[in-house]
């Protein structure tokens, strides 16, 4: 019997995109869709993210490319707080592209320090 491995990140209430490492988009979840649907929703899969984003978010890309460090930060959009985690994402060891997760966070949050 063959099991076909589900697609966990499809239905998540967070937007995930990824790019490859020549910036093309090659994946968005249903969440990602719905947030770009102005820009194009879906049909911007196979395209080169550096088209829009500035020069700031180029510079940062890059960085996360050339070094492997992830960049994390906080934004609010259209009145929903947001924690923004780009990552770089490896294909035999090697940076391949990234990964952004848009995961909407409450106004107020615990935080917990363990040990």
């Amino acid at each position: 019997m063959e099991f076909e491995i589900p697609d966990f990140f499809k239905t998540l209430e967070s937007s995930i995109t990824v790019c490859d490492k020549n910036y093309i988009l090659i994946y968005m979840n249903d969440k990602a869709v719905a947030s770009y649907r102005d820009a194009g929703g879906e049909a911007l899969l196979g395209q080169d993210i550096r088209i829009c984003h500035r020069q700031a978010s180029l510079d940062k890309m890059k960085a996360i490319m050339e070094t492997g460090i992830p960049n994390a930060y906080t934004i609010s959009k259209n009145g929903i707080r947001k924690l923004i985690y780009q990552a770089p994402w490896r294909n035999g060891g090697s940076i391949a592209g990234i990964v952004e997760f848009s995961i909407p966070i409450p106004d107020e949050m615990p935080h917990y320090v363990r040990s």
